[in-house]
């Protein structure tokens, strides 16, 4: 810290600067400028035309906002996907599902500019309008009272001056009427009459120059009065008041600037948000997931062509005999069988394909593609049944209780409603059963294989205890919608308890893990299948993502169940 130049004076010296610094507040306008009307006049003016230029600027400012948050909304709508196209298909993949949360966010920022626009308008362009006219009138108002007390000294100052003047006037009169009655008592030729005259003419003319004196003398007092009354207290006042208006002018000018910034920095967190939103996508894009999920969405499960026999015709070999070994592979619906071509042509990997025709059983699907059809196709089925078992549930549960309560209401209502949803039953286990199949047919995956064993015993308990109009027991239904005799076995059984004897084999054989990972986040498991998992937890891999996001993991004490793959770090053995 630097030493003042004179250290031992400083304090007397601050002294002096607070003395000045009183003596500064203590000025105004009305002491200091009573002199400068015209001034206070201009400034007082200009300081409303700044306020008017001002609210000027807010306004085109906001209508950059809005201009700029509409051109935002009109951006992100441009590029947003419409519903069924293309695009809108590729938003499993990562970087194209972050781009939309860009576009999302981006519109949300849009929200935020049009809200400080609206702001702004309201709290500075409106209130200051209207704190802008009531200045106007109050200014009007003191400047009119200066106008006024103007008026009056001046009109008062004419009266003194016409009683100078007059005085002025008969005083001349009255030395001229003296030196007359002087002159004429001189002269020796003038009678006594005519002296007698000229004296009473001089003293009326002095009586008159005395009363006009007086009246000056009084006019004079009463202009010295007004004029310090106009001078030390009717316009001091005024522009005491006009200072004051003025300073609440500037006052409220300088909110007016705080709020221009402090309207921004208040939606600052929420824009900060969107732009941390941006950032969160751009870091949620996975290049190996997005591989992944092409791979999974495309994979056809066919094998690659296989090398072409050496036809030999110097040996008499009929060339349609002969077939490539594409023909030869034996793989049911092959690309060329699935595309239409040529079997006696080599396929070709960049040919263009048409279009097959679609079938129910998805068959005109590459292998893995129709494994995955087949299985959302059941599982759609899947849930219907389950909804309709559990409604059909309710229904016999809401039977009996009128059975027993037949003021609640009567049975036999509810006979229809329980015949369609059996017969609802029926249909969905018979395609349940018929997609099974197929699946089987196509070597399905056996991850849902837990929760459609679930569906069929719940579809099959409920077809064995359906009733109709009369109470009795429908028979049990074959897939196809007839009736099958007792003792005879249902296919979808045979099936089903395969399904079971491999699932049990599953159960008995503990799969050796595969890698580890290690949790990122906590995960509640809530949900059937799942497993809690705690952030920085542990975890034995037993399955990896087969491209639906999940992934089988084990913990120490044997419980398994699945977790999100995002959630976790995984390491896989090598």
């Amino acid at each position: 810290m630097r030493r003042p130049p004179n250290w031992d004076n400083f304090e007397e010296v601050l002294c002096i600067q607070g003395s000045a610094d009183k003596k500064t507040l203590n000025m105004d306008w009305g002491t200091d400028l009573w002199d400068q009307y015209d001034i206070i006049d201009k400034h007082t003016q200009s300081g409303l035309e700044l306020v008017e230029k001002y609210v000027k600027f807010v306004k085109e400012r906001t209508e950059i906002e809005q201009n700029y948050a509409k051109q935002l909304r009109n951006l992100t709508k441009k590029y947003n996907p419409k519903r069924g196209c293309k695009e809108e298909q590729e938003c499993r993949f990562s970087n194209h599902q972050s781009f939309l949360d860009i576009l999302n966010e981006m519109n949300d920022y849009a929200g935020q500019r049009e809200l400080i626009a609206e702001n702004m308008m309201m709290n500075i362009c409106i209130e200051l309008t209207k704190y802008l006219q009531e200045l106007k009138m109050e200014r009007k108002t003191h400047l009119s009272e200066a106008k006024k007390a103007q008026q009056s000294l001046e009109s008062t100052y004419k009266q003194l001056d016409s009683s100078k003047k007059r005085f002025e006037r008969e005083w001349r009169e009255a030395d001229k009427a003296a030196q007359y009655a002087e002159k004429t008592d001189q002269d020796i030729n003038a009678t006594k009459a005519d002296v007698e005259k000229a004296k009473q003419q001089a003293n009326m003319r002095t009586h008159i120059a005395e009363e006009c004196k007086n009246d000056y003398a009084a006019q004079l007092q009463k202009y010295n009065k007004e004029q310090s009354q106009f001078y030390f207290s009717d316009m001091p006042l005024i522009f005491n008041k006009l200072q004051d208006m003025d300073e609440r002018r500037v006052r409220k000018l300088a909110q007016g600037y705080v709020l221009f910034s402090d309207t921004e920095r208040h939606v600052m967190p929420i824009i900060g948000k969107c732009l941390e939103g941006v950032t969160k996508a751009g870091t949620n894009v996975n290049e190996r997931n997005d591989s992944i999920a092409l791979i999974e969405q495309y994979k056809s499960g066919f094998e690659r062509p296989g090398d072409l026999d050496f036809e030999d015709y110097s040996q008499g070999i009929n060339r349609a005999s002969s077939d490539s070994s594409l023909g030869t592979l034996g793989t049911p619906k092959g690309p060329l069988e699935l595309l239409g071509k040529n079997r006696s042509k080599p396929f070709w990997l960049f040919s263009k394909k048409s279009k097959p025709t679609v079938t129910e059983d998805f068959g005109h699907l590459p292998p893995e593609q129709r494994r995955k059809r087949l299985q959302q196709k059941l599982d759609d089925i899947g849930k219907e049944l389950q909804k309709e078992v559990d409604q059909s549930a309710a229904l016999e549960k809401m039977k009996d209780v009128y059975e027993k309560n037949p003021q609640m209401g009567d049975p036999a209502s509810l006979s229809p409603q329980i015949n369609q949803t059996a017969q609802n039953v029926e249909r969905l286990r018979g395609e349940f059963n018929k997609y099974e199949s197929w699946l089987t047919e196509a070597g399905r995956r056996g991850d849902s294989m837990l929760r459609r064993d679930t569906l069929r015993e719940d579809a099959l308990s409920y077809s064995s205890h359906s009733f109709n109009n009369n109470g009795s027991t429908h028979e049990p239904y074959s897939p196809d919608g007839t009736h099958s005799e007792e003792g005879t076995p249902d296919p979808s059984q045979a099936i089903y308890a395969e399904f079971d004897d491999d699932f049990e084999e599953e159960e008995e054989e503990l799969v050796a893990p595969i890698g580890q990972c290690t949790a990122m986040y906590n995960f509640p498991g809530a949900s059937e299948g799942t497993i809690t998992m705690q952030e920085g937890e542990v975890l034995s891999v037993v399955e990896e993502d087969k491209g639906d996001g999940w992934t089988r993991v084990r913990r120490a004490n044997g419980n398994e169940g699945y977790i999100p793959t995002s959630y976790v770090s995984i390491s896989l053995s090598k």
